[in-house]
């Protein structure tokens, strides 16, 4: 996750007053893309959640 302008070749959508910006292939192969900002006894920051398969030292969400 980082910040960007948006380019002619991504998919530009809105989530709970945030706007995000996704390369329109990745946002294709990951779609529906779940945000969530969560707080734990672990730490605090965003969960992004997909439908896309990651590797097998991956899950399909991550935190940052």
């Amino acid at each position: 996750m980082a910040l960007d302008e948006s380019k002619e070749n991504d998919e530009v959508f809105n989530d709970k007053g945030l706007t995000y910006v996704v390369e329109k292939s990745l946002f294709d192969d990951a779609k529906p893309i779940k945000i969530d900002y969560v707080t734990s006894p672990m730490g605090e920051g965003f969960n992004i959640a997909s439908s896309m398969k990651m590797g097998a030292s991956c899950s399909s969400s991550c935190s940052c």
